[in-house]
């Protein structure tokens, strides 16, 4: 018995079992994790990923997923195909199953793909056929369209909302009255990301309400551009309020608009009728941007909850993002803003990831926040909120405190053959920066988070690893809640 340890079949078995075992956590695509599991994952065929969005399609859960320009072949059909759309099966998320694939725009990045998704069904929509579900997308850089997804894997063009543009972005749509913030490049305004606004309740017919956007971009105008929207998020007529985040990584801006004024009021873009609606308007820190602009309205503040006043209030919670590799710029972190009294909005606390011990800024790609979940599902909202950290992959926070929150979970996936290492992007000022080693290490840079109604987290990569589909576990998972929400 002893001698057959020397024989050259079982040293090879021996050897090989080994190498399982060394590259386990690789095969089941993590390589670091707390208070977070992996439950399923899908390739989304090795595209470059940037907005997941979950819908919930009678007995089914769709996962749609915009992507940043590339080409790609599609195993389906088996074309190349510009990355555009990928729609997931993610009934069993255990078992997510990819079932079309929409080309997008041709280009690279930014200038290419369809990376903004939102999806509304028809029973919601006030004009819309009942039975039918809608995605609204972004067509590269160029329009915005509407398709029909009633079939997931056989939809259809409805109509394109507009075209002729110069920008796109992150959009945002009121599923309740059909009322779209559609992030664009109007080519007679001054800057390439601004607000077009349009009625998509009936989204066979969109109606369009009016141009917005930050005094010095409209037309005629002269001087200082002020920096590009990135994206807006509504609370609808309940809440009456859009939050509009400009900017990234500099200058950024926040606006808090009264939607009703917005919507309703002088529409011509003059000085006077932009700033009509707006409540606010903080200009951040030169080295930070808006990203997303999460509101968190009618939260108790634990401490002060013997306070006189003070005790409850709304909180913005603003997203950077991260651009250049290495931590060549400002730090990119997480704030959270005080805007109980909307016309003096004041910071309160923030958080952010630090870069020691490990070293991650050189660990290879970006390091540092780039957006946040942004359904607003019992299951989370308030409690925690999810933010996609690039090379760091996804970070959960305890935000019930949102004077002091902390980091209750994280999950990193591991590289796969389909990672990458990004190309780098030019800085702001056009110069060339001192990239290292590190800036063409293959690393995990997860992009974007999303979350659906019940308690599933979605993650996917700028650097084409796939959609990782997680969930809390610990104690983590007792703050969501999970067993109430998991069905």
């Amino acid at each position: 018995m002893r001698n057959c340890f020397k024989h050259p079949l079982f040293k090879s078995i021996l050897i090989s079992s080994l190498a399982v075992a060394s590259f386990q956590p690789f095969a089941q695509g993590v390589s670091e994790a707390k208070n977070m599991a992996l439950t399923g994952y899908n390739d989304l065929q090795g595209r470059t990923a940037y907005q997941p969005t979950i819908q919930k399609q009678g007995n089914r859960w769709i996962a749609y997923v915009g992507h940043h320009g590339d080409y790609k072949l599609n195993p389906l059909n088996g074309q190349m195909e510009n990355n555009g759309t990928s729609i997931i099966d993610v009934t069993d998320p255990k078992k997510p199953k990819y079932l079309k694939h929409l080309p997008g725009e041709e280009g690279k990045a930014e200038q290419g793909g369809a990376q903004m998704v939102r999806v509304c069904s028809g029973a919601t929509l006030p004009k819309a056929d009942k039975s039918k579900f809608y995605m609204l997308r972004v067509f590269g850089n160029q329009s915005h369209e509407i398709w029909d997804v009633t079939q997931p894997e056989n939809p259809s063009l409805l109509t394109t909302v507009v075209k002729g543009l110069k920008g796109t972005h992150k959009s945002f749509w009121e599923c309740d009255t059909g009322i779209a913030y559609l992030v664009s490049g109007n080519p007679q305004w001054r800057t390439n990301r601004m607000t077009q606004i349009y009625d998509l309740s009936d989204p066979t017919k969109p109606v369009f309400i009016r141009d917005y956007g930050l005094v010095g971009q409209n037309p005629g105008s002269s001087g200082a551009v002020p920096i590009a929207l990135h994206g807006p998020i509504s609370t609808g007529p309940k809440g009456n309020r859009v939050y509009f985040g400009y900017g990234t990584n500099t200058e950024g801006i926040i606006q808090i608009v009264d939607r009703e004024k917005l919507l309703n009021g002088p529409k011509e873009p003059t000085p006077e009728n932009l700033l009509y609606p707006q409540i606010s308007r903080v200009e951040l820190p030169p080295m930070h941007g808006a990203h997303t602009t999460f509101p968190m309205l009618d939260m108790e503040f634990p401490q002060f909850k013997n306070s006189l006043s003070g005790n409850k209030g709304d909180i913005l919670v603003i997203t950077d993002e991260a651009i250049q590799k290495e931590c060549l710029e400002g730090r990119q972190m997480v704030w959270f803003m005080d805007i109980s009294t909307e016309t003096k909005p004041y910071g309160v606390s923030n958080w952010a990831l630090p870069d020691m011990p490990g070293n991650l800024c050189k660990k290879g790609g970006r390091h540092g926040a780039h957006s946040s979940n942004e359904n607003m599902t019992d299951v989370f909202y308030k409690k925690i909120m999810f933010f996609a950290y690039f090379n760091s992959g996804v970070r959960a926070l305890d935000v019930r405190d949102p004077f002091a929150p902390k980091e209750i979970a994280s999950f990193v996936p591991a590289i796969n053959k389909n990672t990458v290492a990004l190309e780098t992007p030019a800085s702001s000022a056009g110069a060339k920066l001192p990239y290292t080693e590190a800036a063409t290490k293959v690393a995990i840079q997860t992009n974007n988070v999303e979350v659906d109604e019940r308690g599933y987290i979605y993650i996917v990569d700028r650097a084409n690893t796939g959609m990782h589909i997680l969930e809390l576990t610990g104690p983590a998972k007792k703050i969501a809640n999970w067993n109430a929400a998991i069905k």
